[in-house]
């Protein structure tokens, strides 16, 4: 199933269809040796039982929450996060496939605004967006520059470890959940006794790791972890709502001090097949600062903020698409449906269209106003026409 196609990112196994892969966001099915190639319950549930290998904790899990998480191996092919849970009452699985080679920020197409990101010495860095979107891909890309640059101890903690990485300059200590510590806020919290300079977090769940991070953060640590947010804005409500009411002044004060730039990203469909990754970068400034501690108001939203300090190398999901737009990497379609603010985008396609001398450009509607054919009626009939002046039609 690998070896189908070089961009295969997911295997998936669910009773009543045939295993699927999937090629850039599309799932194509792949032949078995089974009546209409479909996978049964009993493929799967064998399957899962080889994986689990009779690991207790992932039994445990399994039948208390109707899922768990691991990582699985196929030698000298491909690396998989794995997660096995219940469907109608039976098993199915998907196996998110990572690449055997960790890639850097050059191959992942960041922008240079990253290699700013990981010279960070304190504080938080979140990297946010829906599942699927590319955030371990990018934090692993992230850690490996950290490893190639820097002469110190990075400490992850995972589930389950994805990319194995390899001592650098830096000397890498991965832990993974449940094998290696109990839980996020346990391994936090022990981490900082384990003398790191950077911490990655797999993702931020719950109240008690967002304020060990922060914690971590305000003593010197550089703390790297995601969340599944699609902005900076959604982003601060998410991790204020892991606090009471009562708390949210001091949290707002907190992260103001703590937070260095949130990264949002999105995969959107390439001109030529394949997805191209558009991120949005809002770092750490006075005005980014006052805006977590009072919030969102018109005129100080994060948006608005990014757009002030683009010679920062921030920018909007809105300016990356039209980046893109403008090297013919996305169409005027993909531009619209992922940008945030469609009226002033739409702007700017009509500018960069007038620019390269493209006057086909689409109607914004298909309503007009017809004022020749009443005239022409009238006329037919035998009346005289009425006199057109500067305001209009009489």
């Amino acid at each position: 199933m690998v070896r189908q196609h070089e961009e295969v990112s997911d295997l998936l196994f669910i009773e009543g269809k045939p295993p699927l892969v999937d090629v850039h966001g599309r799932l194509c099915p792949f032949a078995i040796d089974t009546p209409g190639s479909l996978a049964t319950a009993e493929l799967i549930q064998e399957l899962a039982s080889y994986i689990i290998d009779g690991n207790a904790r992932l039994m445990s899990i399994f039948e208390a929450t109707g899922s768990c998480d691991c990582s699985y191996t196929v030698e000298n092919l491909a690396r998989f996060r794995v997660n096995i849970f219940k469907q109608n009452g039976r098993r199915a699985i998907v196996m998110r496939k990572f690449p055997s080679k960790i890639p850097t920020l050059e191959e992942l197409g960041l922008p240079a605004v990253f290699r700013d990101i990981v010279k960070e010495n304190n504080g938080i860095v979140l990297i946010t967006g829906a599942a699927g979107t590319g955030k371990t891909t990018t934090l692993a890309a992230m850690v490996n520059e950290l490893n190639q640059t820097k002469e110190i101890h990075i400490l992850t903690l995972e589930d389950p470890i994805e990319f194995l990485h390899e001592h650098g300059r830096a000397a890498i200590s991965q832990r993974e959940l449940g094998t290696d510590f109990p839980s996020f806020a346990d391994g936090l919290r022990v981490a900082l006794r384990q003398a790191p300079k950077v911490i990655l977090v797999g993702e931020i769940r719950d109240r008690e790791t967002m304020e060990i991070a922060m914690t971590a953060s305000e003593t010197g640590h550089l703390v790297l972890s995601t969340l599944h947010t699609v902005n900076a804005g959604q982003t601060i409500n998410r991790v204020l709502g892991f606090f009471s009411r009562d708390e949210e002044e001091q949290i707002r004060q907190r992260l103001a001090q703590t937070v260095r730039f949130i990264v949002s990203q999105r995969l959107v469909d390439k001109v030529g097949g394949g997805r191209l990754l558009v991120t949005e970068v809002l770092g750490s400034n006075l005005r980014t600062r006052e805006t977590i501690i009072y919030g969102e108001s018109e005129g100080k939203s994060f948006h608005e903020i990014i757009e002030a300090a683009s010679t920062r190398g921030w920018h909007t999901f809105d300016q990356c698409l039209l980046k893109a737009r403008e090297a013919d990497l996305i169409t005027d379609e993909t531009v619209l449906l992922y940008c945030t603010h469609k009226a002033k985008t739409g702007q700017e396609l009509d500018l960069l269209r007038k620019r390269r001398g493209l006057t086909d450009a689409p109607a914004v509607s298909g309503l007009k106003l017809d004022i020749v054919a009443p005239i022409r009626l009238r006329e037919e009939a035998g009346e005289p026409a009425r006199s057109t002046t500067k305001a209009g039609v009489s």
